[in-house]
């Protein structure tokens, strides 16, 4: 168990439709980073948000899932992002959490993105996922999902909220303020990754990756459009001290969720 986590964020563009150049890419930033406990990547970090599945999608045994723990194992942190994953004879937005140990925890993404038909060509996930690494109880989650609050409702008594994204610009205001929300109400840390650039349907994200405790205090100094990697330190301690102080947990509505 470790009271201090250390969790690198790289907030990146994204080559449109290249798995094989965007490992490259990651490959290089991510062997820049030393002396950290976590590694985040955005959603899609292999082809960016594509709803043509079938000219990137990998199964679990393919070339990036090796990668990442090759990658893992080198660096002795998680790595975590997610990509489009085959299975069964269907698609999934799929964050997959590697541990040093080879170990993959998944989580396939609950909202799939109606606007943009995601829903027409992915399979949306049915199960919440809370993984623990080196005592931290961490829920993985991506973009589209921060628009429902029930579904990260911390009645697990998780530490860390992250969610992966390519969040456009032109929504960006809503990132923002319902991470900083995410961040309070369930008295978490909470971790946003989101990509910068055009994509291939020319959509421009501004980044906006933040890191915000559990009084909703912004701890990173990531600049909005800049391709940056940031290490920031959370403290266990933090959380314990502000949740037996405020006890607002224990005061929530007793509710149901129906999948």
């Amino acid at each position: 168990m470790s009271n201090v986590l250390n969790v690198a964020i790289i907030q990146t563009s994204l080559i449109w439709e290249n798995p094989k150049e965007n490992r490259r890419l990651l490959n290089d930033k991510i062997n820049t980073i030393t002396g950290v406990d976590l590694i985040v990547l955005p959603e899609m970090f292999t082809s960016g948000f594509t709803m043509n599945p079938t000219l990137v999608a990998e199964t679990m045994d393919g070339e990036t899932i090796t990668w990442l723990q090759q990658l893992a194992n080198e660096k002795d942190a998680v790595i975590m992002g997610s990509l489009v994953i085959s299975e069964n004879n269907n698609f999934y937005n799929r964050m997959v959490c590697v541990e040093p140990s080879g170990k993959i925890t998944t989580y396939d993404k609950r909202h799939t993105f109606t606007l943009a038909g995601e829903d027409k060509v992915y399979t949306a996930g049915s199960e919440k996922v809370i993984f623990s690494y080196k005592g931290w109880k961490i829920c993985p989650l991506v973009c589209y999902d921060l628009r429902f609050p029930v579904w990260a409702r911390n009645v697990e008594d998780y530490d860390l909220l992250i969610y992966v994204a390519n969040w456009p610009k032109v929504r960006i205001k809503a990132w923002d303020a319902l991470l900083q929300a995410r961040a309070i109400e369930n008295m978490t840390y909470c971790i946003g990754v989101n990509r910068v650039g055009l994509d291939g349907n020319n959509y421009e994200h501004s980044g906006h990756s933040v890191v915000y405790d559990v009084l909703g205090n912004r701890l990173d100094h990531i600049l909005e459009n800049e391709e940056t990697i940031e290490v920031v330190t959370l403290h266990k301690g933090a959380i314990t001290k502000y949740r037996e102080k405020l006890n607002f947990l224990n005061d929530g509505d007793q509710f149901s969720l129906k999948v």
